[in-house]
């Protein structure tokens, strides 16, 4: 019988054993049946199918499914950056691109708190009068420079020149500092200010760049435009029209950062002029991320591209009707101001304005916030409205309208202006409310301002019988300058014109304790007090709307405080994945 063994085979070594053990296995096969190799086939098909299986499962166990890194991102954003300057971001173009390219000591952490950032950590004293930051050993900048005591101190003092015009100067005012040594500074505050930690995300300068630039000359630097930070991503590429307007950033992952080298290989931001050609860029393919849209163009736009994934994010905005008590004297009345906060269909305002995209408000804290009670009841009653109105002599006339009558005589009618500013959501609700309170029996006539009038002619001056108006609340929401009666007038924000003894002591003990649940304990008692005085009605906290790509990974953010803060942990997001044995986590 013939072996048909070839007849040139290696004289040696490990390709003449291969050789002479397929002939084997080939000779083998030769020598059984059909229904013997089928046999063998199979077995052997088990055999691997078993082998890849105990090997999956051996990977499951012992290794875990981690970032990789790879893939682009485009986002389109509304306006053009004017100052990549920690200092000096005055738009939201220049506040995105500032919290992608600077990092401070501590940084948002997307779930409403904050973690260390180039600190690596922070020792406050008992007394919260002092705070010792330790910078990380290897924090640097993206020009390689170690980032020192020395840098922080820079910048703090420069935040704090009255020449620089910072719009963070007022963070830092009575805040002294002092160098430890190259790794350790302290701050000094007059007396306890819970907050004060907010003020540790302010991005952190390098002063071997911006020492020897005066503090008049800085807004005109170029380094405003290419800017060096230590932030999670560093400057690529600046593409700019014909004009010499920028038109979009590339970003690359800063290697080094602080908290780990960020996965996304090339972040690139496109810059328009309005939202409806951010809309149209998002619409043709040009860019895959949006933000700061209008509720209204959410349907259409996912119309349009159903590849897109929507992040709804909490906003600590609080929009309400604030009563000025000193202007109308109607408003003097607690039932007056109670029985129009139940005339008030707030469900109507969120789903016909927001097409759904918000939460209802019944207090000055909103959801998601340190110190909020959460509350979205739906407070819509126009029977206990009439209920507590004609207790007090309030009667309607023929027209329909409540009149006060007092022996005989009517001294008041429930007559009233709205004052608001010129924006869309705005002048929509302005509307609800105009149709409910009229239906309910007043008479109410809207007044629209643009924003700058509103502030300068309506605000400053108290000039308004009601006013629409929406207040950004802190992280540590401190609603000090909101409802404190000695910031009752210009400049101070209690735009209500409130003044209530309890309320000044509650908000007085909460900002100057350190303990969060004593801090927590004095806002509500805050709230409670407020609730009781009905001095505005809450209304809403719309949702910040946010479409990405969904394949988009790794990003946990869910409270934001201002819409730069959607990239608090951006440098965790990913596209890509890879299994990572366990051994080497």
């Amino acid at each position: 019988m013939s072996t048909d063994i070839p007849n040139q085979i290696p004289e040696k070594g490990a390709g003449r054993k291969r050789v002479i053990l397929f002939d084997k296995i080939r000779y083998t096969l030769r020598l059984l049946s059909s229904r013997e190799r089928i046999l063998v086939f199979f077995l052997l098909l088990l055999g691997i199918i078993g082998f890849f299986g105990t090997l999956n499962a051996f990977n499951a166990r012992f290794s875990f499914l981690a970032p990789a890194r790879g893939g682009t991102w485009r986002e389109g954003i509304i306006g053009s950056p004017h100052s990549l300057n920690p200092l000096l971001a005055s738009s939201g173009a220049d506040r995105d691109l500032v919290s992608l390219i600077y990092s401070g000591l501590m940084r948002p952490d997307g779930k409403g708190g904050l973690v260390p950032d180039i600190a690596e950590k922070v020792d406050i004293s008992p007394d919260g009068l002092s705070y010792i930051f330790t910078i990380k050993n290897d924090a640097e900048f993206h020009d390689g420079k170690k980032i020192t005591a020395d840098d922080v101190i820079f910048t703090v003092n420069l935040a704090k020149n009255p020449s620089l015009k910072s719009p963070v100067r007022a963070n830092w005012e009575g805040v002294e500092m002092e160098k430890i040594d190259e790794k350790n500074i302290r701050f000094w505050l007059k007396k306890p200010y819970a907050p004060f930690l907010e003020n540790a995300t302010l991005g952190i300068m390098p002063s071997h760049i911006w020492k020897n630039i005066q503090p008049e000359q800085m807004t005109i630097s170029d380094f405003n435009f290419s800017p060096i930070g230590s932030g999670p991503y560093m400057i690529k590429e600046v593409s700019k029209e014909s004009k010499g307007i920028i038109s979009s950033y590339t970003l690359a992952p800063f290697r080094s950062y602080a908290l780990g080298e960020p996965f996304i290989k090339k972040m690139t931001f496109y810059f328009y002029p309005s939202e409806v050609e951010l809309v149209d860029a998002y619409e043709a393919g040009t860019i895959d991320a949006i933000s700061s849209i209008s509720s209204q163009n959410i349907a259409k736009i996912q119309l349009a591209r159903d590849d897109g994934a929507l992040n709804t994010l909490t906003l600590p905005w609080t929009f309400g009707v604030f009563f000025n008590q000193n202007e109308k004297s109607l408003f003097a009345e607690k039932e007056v101001r109670k029985a129009l906060d139940l005339a008030i269909n707030k469900n109507k305002i969120i789903n016909e304005v927001l097409q759904g995209y918000g939460t209802v408000l019944n207090s000055p804290i909103p959801p998601g916030i340190f110190g909020a009670i959460e509350d979205d009841t739906d407070t819509f009653n126009t029977d206990e409205a009439k209920i507590l109105l004609e207790k007090k002599s309030w009667k309607k006339n023929e027209e329909g309208l409540y009149q006060k009558i007092e022996k005989g005589k009517v001294i008041k009618e429930l007559v009233f202006s709205l004052s608001t500013s010129n924006s869309t959501e705005l002048v929509r609700a302005a509307d609800i409310l105009k149709q409910n309170w009229e239906e309910f029996g007043a008479r109410v006539e809207i007044k629209v301002f643009e924003e700058s009038d509103l502030r300068q002619n309506v605000i400053r001056p108290r000039d308004y019988d009601s006013l629409l108006f929406g207040e950004i609340v802190s992280r540590d929401p401190d609603p000090f300058a909101f409802w404190h009666s000695s910031q009752r007038n210009d400049p101070g924000l209690n735009i209500a014109m409130y003044t209530n003894r309890a309320v000044d002591k509650a908000l007085e003990e909460a900002r100057s304790t350190i303990d969060p649940e004593e801090r927590k304990q004095r806002y509500k008692e805050f709230q409670i007090e407020l609730a009781k005085d009905v001095p505005a009605v809450f209304l809403y906290s719309p949702y910040f709307l946010y479409i990405v790509p969904p394949k988009l990974k790794g990003s946990e953010t869910k409270h934001i405080i201002t819409p730069a803060e959607r990239f608090a942990n951006v440098y965790n997001w990913h596209f890509e994945t890879t299994y990572v044995w366990k051994i080497f986590q």
